[in-house]
């Protein structure tokens, strides 16, 4: 099995893929004009503006829904592997792919906006499958990227954020991963059989000041070796581009490893972020775009730089050689992953380090495993729009709970492996389709500074751009001023998996 996961891996991540991931960034940056730039400002003021309703979050909600998503494993156990196998020089990579990646996340998630539409219980749902189907009319298209997304968010994502997890509370307490395995399960089970609004509620507040603590941790951990900051960033540029000698025989595991662990940490372009984007309720679909562009800035430029920094800077890594020889051996014997990140903080902060680390991975990773599952079940209520199994939610619950508790136990090795299989077969799927459909949000976004250029509020006409089947934004014929003011409705619901207090709704 392990032979095949690694042959199939092979497949999916050639270096067509890494290529393309950033090539792909790039087309997008330069028909936006480099609106990752541009518009930084107007990321921020977005996000704090909308306000949520029956069918849909504010912009901030949706935002926090995104970030738990992507703040994950991949920030810290995932920079320590891109480094163990492509040198300091993957951190620069990683950034590349995620300055570039913005733009992609805009494009994909005003997408997801555009051709978002109600379920049956009045909730927003949206995401590759929708405007696959709306906008290329290639149901069968849409359908195997559901039923992909389904696989690899439901069953083979998860495991990875559950085994990092397993791990830190190992490192940190000596706490087996079987007992992790039942914990974790358990919690798991409570939240997705109808316990999220409680828990949704608390992940909302935790993980952005759990990412903001992080961070300041880091900055701490840095400022203290802080004569080792110019020689870190020549070291991280000069191994990305093979100036460093000693990191010459990983230059093009550094482009590899940068790439593929920064899309598995961003997920720009691989088609999750459109899922809580389409969730937001926003006057134009290019709002959330914005906002969603943001969040990998955050993900990748703030909390993978800080796991970078504090690994970096204190020696606690190791850098291994296609031909399995240590060039770097800060930390003999220790697997990659979130002991690299413990023994980085211990150095500077003993008996805090570990514990800290645990903690944030706990609430990083278990909350990306919810994520998982809203979006794994917004793909089956897209299949069920046509074939009606409620069954298959269901079916959904325990194939996800069977996959945390598998990978516990499992190896690290083995969960990564599967989880990039789940990454990558995504990330071929939407990549294809957002270049096929890329023009409604390139639209959308001249249409949002045409309109914010002449001093007004931008709504969203998809019928005066020539954009079909964005039927959600038709809208009946009527007072200027109406159609001007967002079309906000008394807040108290959010999409299923990831509620909301109604007073929070309303905040």
């Amino acid at each position: 099995m392990t032979e095949i996961i690694n042959t199939l891996n092979g497949y999916i991540w050639s270096p067509a893929l890494i290529y393309l991931c950033l090539g792909v960034g790039l087309y997008f940056s330069i028909r936006t004009r480099f609106m990752q730039v541009r518009g930084f400002k107007e990321m921020i003021r977005l996000m704090f503006e909308s306000k949520g309703s029956d069918a849909g979050v504010s912009s901030f909600q949706a935002l926090t829904m995104s970030l738990s998503g992507r703040v994950g494993t991949g920030n810290i156990a995932g920079v320590a592997t891109a480094i163990t196998f492509g040198g300091p020089g993957a951190v620069f990579w990683m950034w590349m792919v995620a300055f570039l990646g913005a733009s992609t996340a805009y494009v994909e998630s005003t997408l997801g906006q555009i051709y978002k539409e109600k379920d049956d219980q009045g909730l927003y749902r949206g995401g590759p499958a929708y405007y696959i189907e709306k906008a290329m009319g290639q149901k069968w298209y849409a359908w195997i990227f559901a039923v992909s997304t389904i696989i690899a968010t439901g069953l083979l994502l998860p495991g990875v954020q559950a085994n990092s997890i397993a791990a830190g509370l190992n490192n940190a307490w000596g706490i087996d991963t079987a007992v992790s395995a039942a914990g974790i399960a358990i919690l798991l089970g409570f939240i997705i059989f109808g316990g999220v609004k409680r828990i949704a509620q608390f992940a909302e507040i935790v993980v952005p000041f759990m990412a903001l603590a992080y961070i300041l941790v880091a900055m701490v951990i840095v400022f203290l070796n802080i004569d080792q900051l110019p020689s870190m960033i020549a070291l991280i540029f000069k191994s990305a581009f093979g100036f460093e000698a000693g990191f010459g025989a990983v230059l093009g595991m550094a482009v590899q490893w940068g790439v593929k662990r920064g899309v598995y940490s961003n997920e720009a372009g691989q088609g999750t972020g459109p899922h809580p984007a389409a969730a937001a309720e926003v006057s134009h679909p290019a709002k959330q775009g914005y906002v969603q562009a943001f969040s990998v800035y955050i993900d990748t430029l703030f909390v993978c730089s800080a796991t970078a920094f504090m690994l970096l800077s204190t020696g606690m890594y190791n850098v291994k050689a296609p031909d399995g020889t240590m060039i770097v051996n800060g930390l003999p014997g220790v697997e990659t992953g979130p002991a690299y990140t413990q023994a980085a903080v211990e150095t500077v902060m003993p008996g805090f380090g570990s514990s800290f680390v645990a903690l944030a991975l706990f609430f990083f990773a278990f909350t990306t495993i919810v994520a998982y599952y809203y979006m794994a079940e917004t793909n089956i209520a897209y299949i069920n729009r046509k074939v009606h199994r409620p069954w298959l939610s269901f079916v959904l619950k325990l194939g996800i709970i069977a996959t945390v508790t598998y990978g516990c136990v499992n190896g690290a090795g083995a969960a990564w492996d599967l989880g990039d299989v789940g990454v990558g077969l995504m990330a071929w799927l939407n990549i294809v389709a957002i270049l096929i459909v890329q023009k409604p949000a390139l639209v959308a976004l001249k249409d949002y500074e045409t309109q914010k250029a002449a001093g007004l509020e931008p709504v969203f006409d998809p019928e005066k751009l020539g954009i079909r089947n964005a039927d959600h934004w038709k809208r009946p014929a009527g007072n200027v001023a109406d159609a001007r003011r967002p079309h906000a409705q008394p807040a108290n619901h959010v999409p299923v998996g990831l509620e909301v207090s109604p007073a929070a709704a309303r905040d």
